[in-house]
């Protein structure tokens, strides 16, 4: 097996050509002058789409502007979900610095975050000691308590070991790996779908958070998107392929939706 471990996965058939769109639609949104200069209203825009979609992913779909208004964090049982998606996504820009040095350290503190409402004091920030786990998406196959573990230190070493790779193959992989294995009790998968934009803020191809690809992931569709993660946890080329290609994809869509919330700031 190759020192680096990621590079090969470029050339799983194709993954090039969809990270290719990808980052071209991603620098088209950064080398926009006018959204350069609304660039914190777009961020801000940005993370409460993010947080719809990534809680309508795991079944908390409300309406869009029940959240704008506040209306959906009315406490009931989907209302945190969606509270806790929103909090998630305060967290991400002040931990893109650290992340870069200690990425498990950051997981552990989104996870602590996002967990308020759902797990008790003592679990928040750790991982599952049992064999159970919430499961939105009915992914098969729940790793133990140990492998869960296991993976998640060393996905943590890969995060800061240098590789040739493209920085959306490393959020890719940072993504599915939460997502499969499911490390913690509740919320892996909003988790897991933080480690996208954490990654591509920390490797400089999204610094500033614009882009929402929690939209282009839901645009995609739950079933898609579980299918993608089917495919990962298979281990085969086709299935690694057709996950990277889904993400690129989803970050491409989710460079669109950027352009969305330009067009709708006063």
């Amino acid at each position: 097996m190759p020192d680096d471990v990621l590079a090969a996965l470029v050339d799983l058939p194709g993954v090039a050509e969809s990270l290719d769109r990808a980052r071209a639609a991603v620098d088209s949104v950064l080398w926009d002058r006018p959204m350069r200069q609304r660039a914190s209203d777009i961020a801000a825009g940005s993370r409460l789409r993010g947080a719809w979609a990534t809680a309508a992913m795991d079944g908390a779909e409300v309406r869009p502007d029940a959240l704008v208004s506040g209306d959906a964090l009315d406490g009931s049982p989907m209302g945190n979900v969606v509270t806790a998606a929103l909090a998630l996504q305060a967290e991400i820009p002040r931990n893109v610095d650290t992340f870069t040095k200690a990425p498990l350290q950051v997981i552990s503190r989104l996870h602590a975050v996002v967990s308020v409402d759902f797990a008790a004091a003592d679990d928040r920030g750790r991982i599952r000691s049992g064999a159970v786990a919430d499961d939105p998406l009915r992914l098969p196959a729940l790793p133990s308590a140990d492998e869960a573990s296991a993976r998640l230190t060393a996905l943590s070493r890969l995060l800061v070991t240098s590789t040739s790779a493209p920085a959306l193959v490393v959020a890719a992989i940072a993504h599915a790996e939460i997502a499969v294995t499911r490390p913690f009790a509740w919320g892996s998968g909003l988790v897991a779908r933080a480690m996208t934009r954490l990654v591509l803020a920390a490797r400089g191809v999204d610094p500033d958070g614009l882009t929402v690809n929690e939209a282009g992931l839901f645009a995609a569709g739950r079933s898609r998107y579980t299918s993608a993660l089917r495919g990962y946890q298979s281990a085969t080329p086709q299935g690694l392929a057709e996950w990277l290609v889904l993400h690129a994809d989803a970050v491409r869509v989710g460079a669109d939706e950027s352009r969305r919330i330009f067009a709708d700031l006063p």
